[in-house]
């Protein structure tokens, strides 16, 4: 499997529903350096696992818009807006944040990653940006 699809596998995986994407997609030593518009964090395998539990008890549904995928060698750049459903408003999708992130892939695993996100705007011209 290519750097490529090993992210994409990730992306394409139920994620608000597959407790087990984590697993299947990241090596157990990575990490994740995250520039969110919360400050800066530095999550490992276990901190992954933790957010995305968070995420499949928040919402219904989470959906990634991609507008970039790119291989370079064994890092993959990935650009997208992320789309959720709530448990309060099941049939209503809203973008939730967009990202930029650099992965590194090891083998079959993701093994490093630097990420940058920044709540949605919903705007029409913002929207359109992706």
């Amino acid at each position: 499997m290519s750097p490529k699809e090993v992210v994409q596998k990730f992306y394409s995986s139920d994620l608000a529903n597959n407790s087990e994407a984590v697993n299947l997609c990241f090596h157990k030593d990575c990490t994740l350096s995250w520039h969110s518009s919360k400050g800066f964090n530095v999550l490992d395998f276990n901190a992954l696992k933790v957010v995305f539990e968070e995420v499949r008890k928040m919402y219904n549904t989470l959906r990634f818009e991609t507008s970039h995928l790119l291989q370079d060698g064994n890092f993959v750049a990935i650009r997208y807006t992320s789309h959720v459903t709530t448990i309060e408003n099941p049939n209503e999708e809203m973008p939730l944040a967009h990202f930029s992130t650099i992965w590194e892939v090891k083998g079959d695993k993701i093994i490093k990653g630097f990420q940058m996100s920044q709540l949605a705007d919903s705007s029409s011209e913002s929207i359109n940006s992706f």
